[in-house]
């Protein structure tokens, strides 16, 4: 079982989820939301920072899922979001893990079986999956789903010859 933090970033809410996998079980240990306090941009970016490594600290992941940036229609909103996941993974880093992305397309396939779920199917499939009977907050529910795409991806990867040993990194 490898343990893998899934994150969903954001500046003013940012999920986490912590689930045990092999690739074909997986458990959920914790989830959560990080809600900064209301300030400046440096003031929630340090945060949702110390939110995560407070996150590594406590549950120990092994791995690091984060979703990648979507293109935003309001440009400030696509820095904001930017910045609040460079917060997140650098708690990621200094906490020596290795990090992958993932765009919530491919999230949404890896669970769905279609990259343009909607959010309620997404979250019905991360409930299912993980036997969870509390309905819970979308970011929450997303964070998750980005830490289960990525347990299913690695157990993939690594069944594959040419894709043994594959490393931390982008993965589309």
């Amino acid at each position: 079982m490898t343990r893998i933090l899934g994150i969903d970033p954001g500046s003013r809410v940012t999920g986490f989820g912590v689930v045990d996998s092999d690739g074909q079980r997986s458990v959920h240990l914790a989830s959560g939301r990080i809600v900064p306090r209301e300030g400046d941009l440096g003031e929630r970016l340090r945060w949702i920072f110390e939110g995560i490594r407070g996150v590594v600290d406590e549950h120990g992941p092994e791995e690091v899922a984060i979703e990648d940036v979507f293109v935003a229609r309001n440009a400030g909103s696509a820095l904001k979001l930017g910045q609040a996941r460079g917060a997140a993974l650098l708690a990621g880093v200094l906490g020596g893990l290795p990090l992958f992305e993932y765009p919530p397309a491919r999230v949404k396939q890896a669970l769905t079986g279609h990259g343009r779920a909607e959010k309620g199917q997404v979250q019905h499939m991360v409930r299912l999956i993980l036997g969870l009977d509390e309905a819970m907050p979308e970011d929450v529910s997303d964070a998750l789903a980005v830490a289960l795409c990525h347990a299913h991806t690695r157990t993939t990867l690594a069944r594959l010859p040419a894709t043994r040993g594959w490393r931390a990194g982008r993965l589309r």
